[in-house]
């Protein structure tokens, strides 16, 4: 039971950043997110990570560094999930390595699950579903609303149901990523107190009594 009743990370790396952290929901152990990861939940979109594991209890998630995590992504393990750095999931992404219950006997809570495995720099556009056993390769992009039952290679654009390559991504071109976007944190950090000053810029004392008082439509 207590398996069940460790509502934390095993590991959560430096510099994370939680936007609404009441709306993210951590289920099950062992789960990992890697260095400077930005998690984003909302209360409509929650964010669930959760692991339940198979009998042997084999479950685990490992997301690594520079990860983005967008409203109403759900990671739900019973072997295993492994997420590469510098991954973007957009909203709604759904990523299982199992199908929760047996074809022919229901009463079976895991059924048939087999690892999944994301490469580093892979991007999953709106709503994709990612399912058992599949891995994606390094820098791939799986479209909005894609599929995803088999095996996607590196540096590609995939996309449908069932997803399939639709363009190769150009080898001469440099992919940034968000890993050297992060690589100094000072000068980023500065970068994000000018775009505050910039917006807040018009804000006076008075003005958030008056917002608070007698609040405005575009408060």
């Amino acid at each position: 039971m207590d398996y069940f009743l460790r509502p934390q990370f095993y590991h959560l790396g430096k510099g994370v950043l939680f936007m609404k952290p009441w709306h993210v929901e951590v289920f099950g152990w062992p789960i990992e997110l890697g260095d400077y990861a930005n998690v984003i939940a909302a209360p409509d979109k929650k964010v669930r990570l959760t692991v339940w594991p198979n009998i042997e209890q084999e479950g685990k998630i490992k997301i690594g560094n520079y990860c983005l995590i967008c409203p109403g992504v759900r990671i739900s393990a019973a072997t295993e999930i492994t997420i590469g750095d510098s991954c973007m999931m957009a909203q709604s992404v759904y990523i299982t390595d199992s199908d929760w219950h047996g074809i022919y006997d229901r009463s079976l809570s895991i059924g048939q699950s087999v690892p999944v495995k994301i490469g580093n720099n892979v991007w999953f556009g709106d709503s994709v579903i990612v399912g058992k056993g599949v891995h994606v390769g390094d820098n791939s992009i799986i479209g909005a609303g894609s599929i995803v039952v088999k095996d996607i290679p590196p540096n590609v654009i995939a996309a449908g149901n069932p997803a399939a390559v639709v363009r190769n991504l150009d080898p001469a071109r440099h992919i940034k990523t968000r890993a050297e976007w992060f690589a100094d944190v000072e000068k980023l950090a500065a970068e994000f107190s000018e775009i505050d000053r910039e917006l807040l810029k018009e804000n006076t004392f008075f003005g958030w009594i008056r917002s608070i008082i007698f609040p405005k439509r575009n408060d």
